[in-house]
């Protein structure tokens, strides 16, 4: 299920109309990666050799030409994670513009480091494109929603030390999450950190889904994916990399990163967003009036109220706020 070719050829060769769930992918920069270490000082005597870089001058038709192919294969409700920095992604979004690719979020990836300049502002980030492929009505698989698990990591009710929603804030189109260090591995020019991959899988596809990377590299994504029980296919043009990686890849054993997943207690909401009826508006009232009649808070009678009900605090206060008036 991988390929040593070049993505755009092997996609049209290997790959169905509509035969993928997710695509995660990390396309050259055109900014010549391939010499960037002589620059920055960087020791690169545990990198693989043959990383192909795209010319700037042909990086508006190769962005055209392998985004089109991406919307191709990718199912109705797919979804797809472009991740790029910004010298080119002016190409990036035209070439998505074009398609009939629809934006979910413009994420920044937030690292722990960037490249020291002197006369203009330190770039330590990275973004991410999150696109889905518009979904057929009444077209049975192909008519899926796009897939969003917004409780596989934490539950409705989980807060932080400052009593935030834990899953509001990993949510959030800012990520920070660090690069990792591999000393004395062998390893590719870029690689995406683990962490990273595994939120965005997570979110987005289903243990069975096919997940797809374009530019291979380190097949970081397609490991993460295998582990996380997921099918994983892609492409790779740089023979030194896949020659090596293809080795590494048979080592991964489906399903394996599964039992280190943190598993989110049950949501506590399970009523939200359901009508109301009368009975239930004038109980939530009564509670809320014994409670108070005990000393607790507003705040502290509508969370009592929330573990009996399965109903949000906003939806709660403007029950009780209503009977008021």
């Amino acid at each position: 299920m991988f390929y040593n070719i070049d993505c755009i050829e092997g996609a049209k060769k290997y790959l169905a109309d509509s035969s993928v769930d997710l695509i995660i992918t990390d396309p050259p920069y055109g900014i010549k990666g391939d010499t960037l270490h002589k620059h920055y000082n960087r020791n690169e005597k545990n990198v693989l050799d043959g990383y192909i870089e795209v010319p700037e001058s042909e990086y508006k038709e190769f962005s055209e030409r392998w985004i089109k192919e991406a919307e191709r294969v990718l199912r109705p409700g797919g979804s797809i994670y472009i991740v790029s920095g910004y010298s080119n992604l002016h190409h990036i979004l035209n070439a998505l513009g074009q398609t009939s690719l629809t934006e979910i979020n413009h994420i920044i990836w937030k690292y722990n480091f960037g490249v020291y300049t002197k006369n203009k502002y330190i770039s330590s980030h990275y973004h991410i494109l999150y696109y889905c492929k518009p979904a057929k009505k009444n077209a049975g698989r192909q008519g899926k929603k796009p897939t969003f698990n917004t409780f596989s990591r934490f539950s409705d009710s989980e807060k932080s030390e400052s009593n935030g929603s834990l899953n509001y804030q990993d949510r959030e189109d800012v990520w920070i999450i660090n690069r990792e260090y591999k000393p004395g591995k062998i390893k590719n020019k870029n690689e995406l950190p683990s962490q990273l991959l595994i939120k965005m899988i997570q979110y987005s596809s289903n243990p069975g889904d096919t997940v797809c990377d374009f530019f291979l590299g380190s097949f970081s994504t397609a490991k993460i994916a295998i582990g996380l029980d997921r099918k994983a296919t892609g492409f790779e043009k740089s023979a030194v990399a896949y020659n090596h990686q293809i080795k590494e890849i048979k080592k991964i054993i489906p399903g394996s990163l599964l039992s280190q997943l943190r598993v989110p207690p049950k949501n506590v909401l399970h009523k939200q967003g359901q009508p109301v009826s009368d009975k239930e508006r004038k109980e939530i009232v009564t509670k809320f009036a014994a409670l108070q009649k005990k000393g607790l808070t507003k705040k502290e009678s509508l969370a009592e109220i929330t573990k009996k009900t399965g109903r949000g605090y906003w939806s709660l206060l403007k029950i009780i706020d209503q009977k008021k008036v």
